[in-house]
Parts: structure tokens; sequence; C-alpha cells
């Protein structure tokens, strides 16, 4: 086992696909000869050549476009969107096409590819290099939304979602890059997409996150505990299909939920969970399901006071655990 960072699980997890199968190749802007914005592809263009590590256009709609034509025709594209900010200019072919084509050929065609996009802020990004666009696509029947949170899932969950036979949007929290560590075994191993996992075992409450509020939220866990509160902790990992038998085994343990996620409170993600949990498992509840999220403002601010106001942290998580606890 290997202590490694987020973003060299994601390489290494690319670097062993392409290894494995010809017909698995990278595209997007300056993944090639630069190793990409975040440095995720570095190295591969030389290991690999610029047929299978290609240096697209500045054009989000041709990328997606060009990965579904080849997945059709049996390659296994890996497409790149620099920022998950700039996915919007692909979105009818992602959900009008890519997310489509299995079902309206009656399982004839399917488009084996991932879209990769580096989501969320926290970097000083501002507007349009901070924004959360999950709760788009968590909408969509036929494209899985998948959000790793540790190195061992980064690798696990990105093998997986270039052998699956159908399109998944993997979306990776780029605060943690090189912020979050992990252990990550040396030999092939997967994590299978639709389970959510129980990172930290609890009695008193349950918190429901992904990504880097993931990574908080086991922070702030630790910290309640020195105060004599023990919170369960899951991450959704996958959070479409997301893993109903997991949130609710969860909740009806602890009889509290608190769900957090750093795009904005209406319309956001933890909506369809706390959904999930009023209507399935209302009589095992102590107290009303409560959300923690970014406010209702356009973006992420540029400013580091203002980007600290909007942005949910282990301090702002561990308050809103107490006041659950204390219900």
């Amino acid at each position: 086992m290997a202590e490694i960072t987020m973003v060299e699980a994601i390489r290494q997890a690319m670097d062993e696909e392409l290894a494995r199968d010809e017909n698995v190749f990278i595209v997007g802007e300056d993944v090639g000869v630069r190793g990409g914005v975040f440095r995720a592809t570095v190295g591969l263009f030389d290991k690999y050549g610029g047929e299978r590590v290609i240096d697209s256009p500045l054009a989000e709609l041709s990328i997606v476009g060009v990965g579904i034509g080849a997945a059709l025709y049996g390659m296994r594209p890996i497409c790149e969107i620099q920022f998950a900010d700039f996915i919007y200019p692909a979105f009818n072919q992602i959900v009008s096409e890519a997310a489509k084509m299995c079902y309206r050929s009656n399982g004839e065609w399917t488009v084996p590819m991932v879209i990769r996009a580096p989501y969320g802020g926290g970097i000083g990004g501002g507007l349009y290099h901070s924004q959360s666009v999950e709760a788009f696509f968590t909408h969509i029947p036929g494209l899985k939304v998948v959000i790793p949170s540790n190195p061992y899932d980064a690798k696990g969950l990105l093998k997986s979602a270039v052998r699956d036979p159908n399109p998944v949007l993997y979306l990776e929290p780029k605060k943690g890059y090189r912020l979050i560590r992990g252990e990550v075994p040396e030999g092939e191993f997967t994590v299978p997409i639709g389970p959510a996992k129980v990172s930290r075992e609890g009695t008193d409450l349950t918190v429901y996150a992904y990504g880097m509020m993931l990574h908080y939220t086991l922070q702030a866990a630790e910290k309640l505990a020195g105060e004599g509160v023990n919170v369960e902790v899951v991450d959704l990992r996958t959070l479409y299909p997301v893993d109903k038998q997991t949130v609710l085994e969860s909740v009806r343990k602890t009889g509290k939920a608190l769900i957090v996620h750093e795009d904005n409170l209406t319309g956001g993600y933890g909506g369809e969970i706390a959904a999930i949990i009023v209507e399935e498992a209302f009589t095992d509840l102590d107290a009303p399901v409560r959300r923690l999220c970014g406010p209702d403002v356009p973006a992420v601010p540029f400013s580091h006071p203002m980007q600290d106001w909007f942005m949910p942290n282990a301090e702002k998580i561990a308050q809103a655990m107490r006041d659950l606890a204390a219900y």
C-alpha cells in the first residue's frame, strides 16, 4: 500500500486502463503535452502518444461529441472537461445523446465513455472555476454520476467507470486533488459504481456527504467525538443511481440526518436524499432532516473572505452536528 494524493490515484487509474485496453483513449484540452491544467494526465502523452492522449480544440461540445461517436464504434474514451463550469456547451450531447442512446436503440447501441470534470470551490477560482454541477445531471436516467472523496475510491471508481458499458460522469473535487492523501493498493482493484460507504460508524446522528465535503465531515465528526457525540458518516460516492438501502439503514439506526454539500441549497442534490429519508423512514426520525449547503447566490465568490463565507467547512459542519444532536 502506497500513500498517494487523489490526483495521483486518478492518473494511475488512467495509466492502467490505457495499458490494459488499447481501445481506451483520453481527449481534452491540454491533456497531452502539458499533462492537464491540474497535471492529472502528466506523462501519459509521452508514454502512449498523441493518438491515445489527444489535445482537443477549446470546444467542450466537440470533446463530448467525439467521445460519443468513438464509443458507439467500440472505443472507450475518457473525455476531460477542464473545469466542470464549462460542461454546459456539451449538455445536450450528454443528456440527449449519450444518456439516451441505449434506451432509444433498445439496447443495440451503448456508449461506454467517461466524462471527467474537476468541480467545486475552495481554490480562489471565482465564478467560472468553482461551480458544482452534479444536481443538473443526477436527474438523468441512463447517466451514472460518481464523485470520489479519497484516493482509493478515486482510482477504483474511475477504473470501473472506464469499463462500464454506458456513460459515466466522473466529478473530481479539485480542492482535494493534493490536499487529500490515502493508501492505495499497488495491484489491480476496482470499486463498484453504485454502493455508498459508511466511512465512520456512529449512533447519535448520520451525516451524508461526498467529495470534499466528506473530508470535512470526517474531521468534524472526530471533533464531535471529543464532545461525546457519536456521528455516523455516509460517503454517497455514487450520486446516481443512489444507494437507497445504505441511506435508509443508517438513518433508521441513528434517527437523525444531516446532508452536506457545497452546491446551492435550493435544488441541490441534498434535497433528493432528504426526500428519500422522509418518504421511506419518516417514522424512524427523531428530528427534522437538515441540510448544510452553499447559499443561494449565483456562484462561489473570488474574494477569499467571501469564498470562506460561501463554502461549508469542518467547523460549520461541526456546529450543524451540534445543533442536530441537541434537538
